[in-house]
């Protein structure tokens, strides 16, 4: 990624090549910090006040300190002159064991190139077994499902083993082959006029963009289905997409080596993709009525 803008609380805006964090600081040694990636639209971040507030519900969850969400406001706009399109990346860690004061700090990156030419010929998805009850998953406080948490490994090389097995994404799936999400997405399904997505009881993240699909959906003609499903549900549908803030709406056409619907992507996600960018432009981020 491309830094554009670095603003850091106490400093503000810095040198992206200065350091931000000591290297004993819990981040970097255990993993333990929350993070939130939004896409900012014409110098518009989208839906900033829901991020920052899922921000602090992932750091309640990890015990660390509750975050400033006005400070980060600040930290924001701070860097949003002369900011056009970019990803823009909210961290919060504990800082040191030592009790250092917690650090927090906004990336403002490029978007990354060729999503609108994988958007266009639709994404290859495989589905990776977690071995885990969605019920676990959901509750246990151990596993933090549902937390943003900067320890993502083992998302990542989930990523990494969807490009090697030849395919963009991964989707994973609890015990009994119950869907869940993708290791930066959330899942989406059609038939007929339905759109199914696995219901928040599975321990998925609550997605900010997921959030704007249940809301902009029914004015498009669509209805919405939350549930537990399982993965023949997904491999039968007539469309599927799935959504996250940087990335958006993105068509899955194939999944573990099989066409989903009739291979190419559907009339639902482009309709959603446009209502989407038209929220967005707006600068209120809610659907049209």
């Amino acid at each position: 990624m491309t830094t554009l803008a670095l603003t850091v609380l106490g400093r503000g805006l810095v040198d992206p090549t200065q350091p931000v964090l000591r290297a004993d600081d819990e981040a970097l040694l255990r993993g333990r910090a929350a993070f939130e990636t939004t896409r900012v639209y014409a110098g518009k971040p989208f839906r900033l006040d829901d991020h920052l507030a899922r921000l602090s519900v992932s750091a309640a969850r990890m015990d660390l300190p509750e975050p400033d969400c006005l400070a980060f406001r600040d930290l924001v706009a701070e860097a949003l002159e002369g900011i056009g399109d970019a990803s823009l990346r909210l961290v919060w860690t504990p800082g040191p064991s030592d009790g250092e004061a917690p650090v927090g700090f906004a990336i403002f990156g490029a978007i990354p190139a060729g999503h609108e030419e994988l958007r266009a010929r639709g994404m290859k998805a495989i589905s990776l077994p977690i071995g885990v009850p969605y019920e676990l998953r959901a509750k246990a406080p151990w596993i933090l499902g549902g937390v943003k948490s900067t320890s993502y490994a083992a998302n990542m090389a989930a990523t990494a083993e969807a490009k090697r097995r030849g395919a963009d994404d991964a989707i994973f799936l609890a015990e009994g082959e119950i869907v869940l999400e993708g290791p930066t997405t959330n899942i989406w399904w059609r038939s007929g006029q339905t759109l199914f997505t696995p219901s928040l009881e599975t321990g998925i993240l609550a997605g900010i963009t997921r959030d704007f699909v249940i809301e902009a959906a029914p004015a498009l003609g669509y209805s919405i289905e939350q549930g537990v499903y399982e993965r023949s549900e997904l491999a039968a549908a007539e469309e599927a997409f799935t959504s996250s803030s940087v990335r958006e709406l993105m068509p899955v056409i194939w999944l573990d080596g099989s066409a989903l619907g009739d291979g190419r992507p559907g009339p639902t996600q482009a309709a959603l993709q446009q209502a989407l960018r038209r929220a967005a432009a707006t600068g209120s981020a809610r659907p049209e009525s």
